[in-house]
């Protein structure tokens, strides 16, 4: 089968994780009981990508509060040839500019790209400058500033990839059944039942105060929002929808650390191995622990051995 990727890099990305998550999905979902898939924080879509590929999904939504990524993936669903044509232009321009003066070309496109704000549900033009920005950016980062900027500087690449017009065509194929909505994670609930897997992938809990990333809008994601996804994660499952939501262990850190213990009391709080891939310090991208809480119990029988799989059921 043909490896089809994540179009973008993006922060907390699961691309790496996916063989540990696998082990976690709902048996539900392998044989086929489970037809309906939800995703309220999609992000980088590496879990939506995986999923697509591996089971009979008949129904998928996504959801993201970043505007311009929604826009991205409707215009890779609905309009890829254009979107490819565009970055070739981009990519083309670009790399044939000597690798000391792209700077000038990579914030003449930033310009634009903050200059307006996205009205249109799918923005090729706009589209286009997102990927570009992502491909070319430091460490391929998204963050904006309190005005919603893009104000990440330019990176020092090469010979990046801007347009993989091969990925990007597999990729509109997949998402062709997906439906795509700008919003907050609450948004979802419409569609939630008993035959749905829902993945959450909030914006993480920092574990120190240094390492704090949420700034993927405008908007920062703190404890009392936490919390209250706590409580949207305990309505849905009254529903009794199979959910599945990743964030920082805390004990990583601080081990008498117990936010997640405490807000997430009854459900099943596991490990998993994970590294950091997103940061400017090399030091600060080991590997550490992350925390996967499911409303069920996972196939023990499928956990591989070289995963860090702690269970702590909280009573």
């Amino acid at each position: 089968m043909e490896v089809i990727k994540p179009f973008v890099k993006w922060a907390g990305g699961k691309g790496s994780l996916i063989s540990q998550l696998t082990n976690f999905y709902p048996f539900e979902l392998e044989n086929g009981t489970i037809k309906k898939y939800v995703e309220p924080f999609v992000g980088g879509g590496a879990v939506l990508i995986d999923i697509l590929q591996k089971y009979d999904v008949e129904e998928a939504y996504a959801f993201d509060i970043n505007k311009d990524l929604i826009n991205c993936y409707n215009v890779i669903k609905k309009d890829v040839e254009t979107l490819i044509e565009k970055l070739n232009e981009k990519e083309k321009e670009f790399l044939n500019i000597e690798l000391e003066n792209r700077q000038e070309y990579f914030y003449k496109i930033r310009s634009e790209y903050n200059s307006y704000k996205i009205e249109d549900n799918l923005d090729v033009k706009r589209a286009s400058e997102f990927i570009f920005l992502n491909r070319t950016c430091f460490n391929g980062l998204y963050r904006v500033n309190k005005n919603g900027e893009f104000n990440v500087p330019c990176g020092k690449y090469k010979n990046p990839t801007i347009c993989d017009a091969k990925n990007l065509r597999n990729l509109s194929k997949l998402l062709q059944n997906v439906v795509f909505e700008y919003g907050d994670y609450k948004k979802c609930i419409k569609y939630i039942d008993t035959n749905t897997f829902v993945y959450f992938d909030p914006p993480y809990r920092p574990l120190s105060i240094t390492s704090g990333f949420t700034s993927y809008t405008k908007e920062d994601f703190n404890d009392e929002n936490q919390k209250e996804l706590a409580d949207f994660y305990k309505e849905l499952d009254l529903k009794n929808a199979k959910l599945m939501l990743s964030n920082s262990n805390p004990k990583n850190t601080n081990k008498e650390d117990n936010f997640f213990e405490d807000i997430y009391k009854g459900f099943n709080i596991n490990e998993v191995s994970a590294k950091r891939m997103i940061n400017s310090k090399a030091q600060g991208r080991g590997e550490i622990s992350e925390l996967l809480i499911t409303n069920y119990k996972e196939n023990n029988e499928c956990i591989q051995e070289n995963s860090i799989l702690k269970m702590v059921v909280s009573n």
